[in-house]
């Protein structure tokens, strides 16, 4: 997924594989065989590469280890994984313990209305890894025209569908004007 990333920053700024192994100085094919995914590049290699897209490390940073799956491509995650945006945290309460069952948790929201009850209630903590694809039926917290939802996610047909688990509340159909992205998918604490 890093390879995906990698070409869809590339292709935004409008720069060629060759510019920017120019740039990096990094070998061509070694570019051409981390954007294929058929190697991840080192961490020095990776800060290198955002360096010369003129984008932030860490987002990119977060879709290291993760691959794409068939489910994934159809609904074009990478479309809505964003390699030069960070969420924006307007109040801090505090630090809270990491369970262990959760090791890939980034940070933790807690959810503050009903819409996810029975499974999220109102003021409980939810663990979210940052930048990870979604497969049907999972939770995710989005950032759907700029709001941030914390909702069970579906594909249909490649199109993506976000629902509360309280009826009370409407499902979102994301439609291809919508500004959508996938900030991480919610982590069970077991």
């Amino acid at each position: 997924m890093i390879g995906d990333m990698i070409a869809k920053a590339r292709k935004a700024k409008g720069m060629t594989k060759t510019e920017l192994s120019n740039i990096t100085d990094i070998n061509i094919g070694h570019l051409t065989h981390i954007e294929k995914g058929e190697r991840n590049p080192s961490h020095k290699a990776l800060k290198i590469i955002c360096k010369a897209l003129d984008i932030p490390y860490q987002p990119l940073m977060f879709t290291y280890d993760k691959e794409i799956n068939e489910e994934e491509q159809g609904y074009n995650v990478i479309d809505h994984i964003s390699y030069n945006k960070i969420l924006a945290i307007d109040s801090l309460d505090s630090f809270i313990d990491c369970p262990s069952s959760v090791p890939s948790a980034a940070f933790a929201v807690k959810m503050n209305d009903d819409s996810m009850k029975p499974t999220f209630p109102k003021d409980s903590y939810i663990f979210v890894e940052l930048n990870s694809p979604l497969n049907p039926k999972e939770y995710g917290l989005f950032s759907y025209n700029d709001k941030i939802y914390i909702r069970k996610f579906y594909s249909k047909k490649g199109k993506i569908i976000l629902k509360a688990d309280n009826k009370n509340f409407a499902e979102i159909r994301v439609s291809d004007d919508d500004n959508f992205y996938i900030i991480g998918k919610i982590l069970k604490n077991k």
